[in-house]
């Protein structure tokens, strides 16, 4: 058995050298994730081919987006068998097939809005949606908003502005939706998640974080939460422990579960380590994919020192069952059942 991270639970095996990229081919950075409900699994990233996809083994199976996408971000399985991709370099939002053909563009290609307006996009993050279909996209890296949009991609309001009070932003980078209609916000350098119900107003908030990055909620009622929290990166406190990066899994209610990564360390490429995680997924196996931007973040966790020709960017945790053993496969007829199903 290679390394292990967490305990009861909450226990994953490390998969090294999961994806079986074609010669030649680099994610660069592992923008973002998911997991289609035949647990294929999408990785939106940075290199030459934006939309990679392979089985849950990690086979290739195709790739897409090519000529389409500026600078993937964020990804968002829909249970209609669609996909969200969030482009901040593009400032738009995409609804594709499994099988890369656009069906709706929301925002205006290379046309961002102005900085800190408050209308969209100026380099957007991430895309949810409501139990009712509704749109949720956090808007940005140049902007502290949420936009929310009917199922057919018309703007029905906005809300949010750049701060450290209830309701403001300092990044929102991430947000999901849970089974109520609740909205979940990553507002990453505020070290929080903001919780709203679905027409903006303040619920509450969760601070036990730092730089919450990554954000995933499986479908149903009462989901746990997956969160990606980035390390320091200051000089004053970069190498300090137990501050990330790591991975982090809550109840919907922000109690903390399990607390993924070796915090004894700063970051780094070894199994078990983090660099930045950034995009989250989870199997019907409960298995977790971790998308990372390695190349991004290695500037500020390496200042100084050359980016290295490959870095991982992406990470296979396979969850292990009552002690510590890999949870055994299904029988070969049985269809994995995936949480839409459930």
């Amino acid at each position: 058995m290679g390394v292990t991270l967490g305990s009861g639970d909450f226990a994953y095996e490390v998969v090294e050298d999961w994806a079986k990229l074609p010669d030649g081919w680099l994610f660069k950075d592992a923008a973002a994730v998911g997991v289609d409900r035949h647990d294929q699994v999408y990785v939106f990233n940075r290199g030459e081919h934006p939309m990679i996809v392979f089985d849950r083994d990690g086979n290739f199976l195709r790739s897409w987006g090519e000529g389409v996408f500026r600078h993937a971000h964020g990804l968002h399985m829909a249970p209609d068998d669609t996909i969200w991709c969030t482009d901040d370099g593009d400032h738009t939002v995409r609804q594709c097939t499994l099988e890369g053909k656009v069906l709706l563009t929301i925002g205006i290609p290379g046309r961002p809005s102005g900085f800190m307006s408050g209308e969209p996009f100026n380099r957007c993050t991430h895309t949810a949606l409501s139990p009712k279909q509704e749109i949720y996209v956090s808007d940005g890296y140049a902007n502290a908003r949420i936009h929310k949009y009917s199922p057919d991609g018309k703007l029905l309001k906005s809300w949010g502005e750049p701060g450290s009070d209830p309701g403001q932003f300092n990044l929102p980078h991430n947000i999901c939706c849970d089974a109520d209609g609740w909205v979940y916000v990553a507002d990453r350098e505020n070290h929080r998640v903001q919780v709203f119900d679905g027409e903006g107003r303040f619920e509450t908030q969760w601070n036990n974080l730092h730089r919450p990055s990554g954000l995933y909620m499986p479908p149903g009622k009462c989901p746990l939460c997956y969160i990606g929290e980035i390390g320091p990166y200051l000089n004053v406190n970069r190498s300090y422990p137990n501050l990330g990066p790591r991975l982090t899994i809550t109840t919907s209610e922000g109690r903390v579960l399990a607390r993924l990564g070796n915090i004894d360390d700063a970051a780094g490429q070894g199994p078990g380590q983090f660099m930045s995680p950034h995009g989250i997924a989870v199997d019907s196996r409960g298995d977790i994919y971790v998308g990372e931007v390695s190349y991004a973040a290695w500037p500020s966790l390496n200042p100084g020192k050359p980016v290295p020709e490959r870095l991982r960017s992406l990470q296979k945790l396979r969850k292990l069952g009552e002690g510590g053993v890999a949870a055994l496969d299904p029988p070969a007829k049985a269809e994995p059942l995936h949480p839409f199903l459930k």
